[in-house]
């Protein structure tokens, strides 16, 4: 498990199974491209198996991600999930879930190649930096291991990386929020963008996505982009900064769980009207979306992720390329949710009914 892994929010969660309602289903749909909206259609957790035979009894993986974070540890424990049901057919599944307590790719490279000198039979990568991480997979794959990427940020295109599972919409979220946003602010109005961290393919795709959709309308300006470095206290300062310099900012995008947090208490602190939309569940974030500081969050389904990456790995651990088996990338959902949302998403996700 991580070096700091949250076993409050993870206990949590486990509860939580119970108050899910049966039936739930993936959001998003690559075809359309249009989201499904509602707490109900936010996260999966009725998953089982398919009807592929492991080919052995035993395997060990190595998962590596960006940053500690509970966003992690809901990944995480889809993987458990799955462990758990694989258990349950005689095989046994050990892995590594490591991740550093700040954002760094040399951090990343260097378990990476410590990673490669032990007995895993599957490599996973949340990819901090896709310029910087994708060489390094490609080198590992050259040398005859098993390297798959997971989570929210695939390698740069042409890596040769086996296979990813994760949000393969990342760009189509940032625009689907800002979109949000600009429909609320009437499509005039200066914004603020708050990034994440330098190279991550997620957050950079989300505010790629965030600035073309802004550039549509001739009376919205972005005034500032920041990177705050998953950090809701740096996001926190930043968006004060923001508010100070631009008192009539209308808006902020936030582009990965952190910063809503951080800009919402800026907002609060300082008195501010600006509207915020940004991603996922943090607990605190919910709050704020239910008491309408936040707008609007885009709730990505870790809990599939991690369940899909297991089975993934399993199948490329026994020699299979993406095919018929599972596909070069295993999209998972996002869904954008709303004020009436907030309170059904904190009891179902933290059994929070205050």
């Amino acid at each position: 498990m991580s070096e700091k892994m949250s076993s409050i929010f993870c206990k949590i969660l486990i509860v939580a199974f119970s108050l899910l309602v049966a039936g739930t289903s993936s959001g998003y749909s690559t075809d359309t491209g249009t989201q499904a909206e509602g707490a109900d259609s936010a996260v999966d957790f009725e998953h089982s198996l398919d009807d592929y035979v492991p080919a052995k009894k035993r395997y060990n993986f190595y998962f590596t991600y960006k940053i500690v974070h509970p966003w992690w540890d809901a990944v995480a424990l889809g993987m458990e999930d799955a462990q758990k049901k694989y258990l349950e057919k005689g095989i046994i599944i050990t892995y590594e879930y490591m991740a550093p307590d700040d954002v760094s790719y040399e951090d990343q490279i260097d378990r990476l190649l410590k990673a490669q000198e032990g007995d895993y039979d599957v490599i996973g990568v949340d990819v901090a930096d896709e310029e910087k991480i994708s060489p390094v997979l490609d080198k590992m794959v050259a040398s005859g291991k098993k390297v798959m990427t997971f989570s929210s940020s695939d390698a740069a295109p042409g890596c040769k990386r086996i296979a990813y599972v994760g949000n393969t919409h990342n760009y189509q979220d940032g625009a689907d929020l800002t979109e949000a946003l600009c429909k609320k602010l009437g499509y005039k109005g200066k914004v603020g963008i708050l990034v994440g961290s330098h190279g991550a393919p997620c957050h950079e795709d989300r505010a790629r996505g965030a600035k073309d959709t802004i550039a549509k309308y001739q009376d919205m300006e972005i005034v500032a982009v920041e990177y705050d470095m998953d950090s809701i206290d740096k996001a926190h300062e930043l968006a004060k900064e923001m508010i100070k310099d631009y008192p009539d900012i209308a808006g902020f995008v936030c582009c990965n769980m952190s910063n809503p947090v951080g800009t919402a208490r800026a907002v609060t602190e300082l008195g501010s009207k600006a509207v915020i939309v940004g991603m996922d569940h943090d607990q605190e974030a919910l709050h704020y979306l239910q008491d309408g500081i936040i707008y609007c969050l885009g709730v990505q389904d870790c809990y599939s992720i991690g369940f899909d990456t297991l089975k993934v790995a399993v199948k490329i651990a026994d020699g299979y390329l993406p095919g018929d088996l599972f596909p070069d990338k295993t999209d998972e959902s996002t869904t954008i949710i709303y004020q009436e949302d907030a309170a059904p998403m904190l009891e179902v996700l933290y059994g929070d009914v205050s």
